[in-house]
């Protein structure tokens, strides 16, 4: 699309299609920074128009000579556009919107962890097939440069696991409960009332927003294709202010963390709440902040923070990967930085590994009736499938009631002996209700 010639005498033309608080914040970016981004890129880059949903809505005075349309086909199909940038999130119309944009010849960039997540791979092979680029750095942990770090940074390193808080609703539910012994639903209210969290938060507590993100994290530090389906998923709607307390009197804290792992056996791919020694750095990482740590043989673990979300520092990193897009726009598509930084005929088909395969260790919260023999059956349960405890905590029982909460952490274990156990325990006549299971992860 770009020739040599343009490069040296025409402006890049960008197109926005959705430009709610990422993409203004971006196109803000943009302008403001425009002297900058052209001594960078070498060339200078124009936001020429947006599609948006209400024309008449008033916006920052920096952004009123940008022109504004309804219809975002008309973005898509304009030849005098170069890069399209999708800010509009969802699947439908983003992904018609997005093929049809790159068999139009042009160039991607996007802050869509579902629509890379679910149909990337549809994405990437339509790009390669039309000899144009997709970028997508906004769409993991917002301003954080970790998608590019591990692609191009961590290129030369073979990456063991990765840890990530990526979801900054979830973290700063979790940091409230610990810090002020709140309970979930009322600071799920507050997340709300602040704009941290949808109205309907499910994607946030229940994991699936975070495992989109792992999904494009775990795609380009091991060379998979994209495989939403196979990340095992859980939400922090059960933790409970006890928990947190409880955590950090065994020296954790919880997190609601993104892991995946190179087993030798396969990719673990999951998410869901665990406790981390809070003598790491990423258990330190508080509020709605992200973080995400890297262990790779050569570099060793380092740790990436920053803002997970908002409008200019997601947009910062839309307007970097516009940058990048524009840098190597003449390249053949073979000398690009491969999307999942792998080339695409190298990705390999390494088995996901299931659920009851994993090997971790567990925090369980049991309440159990306060008389003799009662922790000798637990024990004895744990020790059939060969299950080691670390720690206990058995605390007194509350005024007018005989049960017991008791605190077992164990050491590293299968979890379908852990299953295995939890349902016997549940069985027993001493023991009341369900017993609570959260793992337990080093990252040492």
């Amino acid at each position: 699309m770009f020739s040599e010639l343009d490069s040296k005498l025409n402006p890049v033309k960008v197109g926005f299609i959705g430009f709610g608080t990422v993409g203004q914040g971006a196109a803000a970016v943009m302008v403001r920074n425009a002297s900058e981004i052209s001594r960078r890129a070498g060339r200078d880059i124009i936001v020429k128009s947006a599609a948006v949903r209400d024309i008449s809505r008033q916006r920052a005075p920096e952004l009123c000579e940008i022109a504004l349309t309804a219809d975002a086909c008309e973005i898509v199909n304009d030849p005098d556009i170069d890069v399209i940038v999708e800010a509009m999130g969802g699947d439908e119309p983003a992904r018609t919107l997005l093929l049809q944009a790159i068999a139009n010849g042009k160039h991607v960039v996007t802050a869509n962890k579902a629509l890379i997540a679910v149909y990337g791979n549809e994405i990437f092979e339509a790009a390669r097939e039309h000899s144009v680029s997709v970028a997508f750095e906004a769409a993991v942990a917002g301003g954080i440069p970790v998608i590019k770090t591990i692609r191009e940074g961590l290129a030369g390193n073979k990456i063991q696991w990765l840890a990530g808080i990526i979801n900054g609703t979830s973290n700063y539910i979790l940091t409230e409960m610990r810090d002020k012994g709140r309970d979930f639903a009322d600071v799920l209210a507050e997340a709300q009332a602040l704009g941290y969290a949808e109205a309907d938060p499910t994607f946030d507590v229940e994991g699936i927003d975070a495992a989109h993100k792992l999904t494009i994290l775990a795609s380009i530090a091991f060379g998979i294709p994209l495989q939403f389906d196979s990340v095992y998923t859980e939400g922090i709607s059960h933790i409970t202010q006890e928990d947190t307390a409880f955590a950090q009197e065994l020296g954790y804290r919880i997190k609601h963390l993104g892991l995946a792992r190179d087993t030798g056996n396969g990719i673990e791919l999951r998410v869901h709440p665990t406790l981390i020694p809070e003598r790491r750095l990423i258990a330190n990482v508080d509020g709605v902040m992200n973080a995400v740590l890297v262990q790779a043989d050569a570099v060793g673990p380092t740790l990436y923070y920053g803002a997970g979300a908002g409008a200019e520092p997601t947009g910062s990193s839309i307007v970097a990967d516009v940058m990048d897009v524009v840098r190597v726009a003449s390249a053949a598509v073979d000398n690009r930085v491969p999307s999942l930084a792998f080339q695409h005929d190298a990705l390999n088909q390494s088995r996901t590994v299931v659920s009851n395969e994993f090997e971790t260790s567990y925090y369980l919260r049991i309440l159990a009736e306060d008389k003799p023999g009662v922790m000798a059956d637990v024990t004895r349960i744990l020790g059939d499938e060969a299950i080691s405890i670390e720690a206990i905590i058995q605390k007194e029982p509350a005024d007018g009631t005989s049960k017991v909460p008791v605190i077992l952490l164990t050491r590293k274990i299968v979890e379908g002996a852990m299953e295995r156990a939890i349902s016997k325990i549940e069985e027993l006549d001493s023991i009341e209700g369900s017993v609570t299971r959260i793992r337990v992860e080093s990252l040492g």
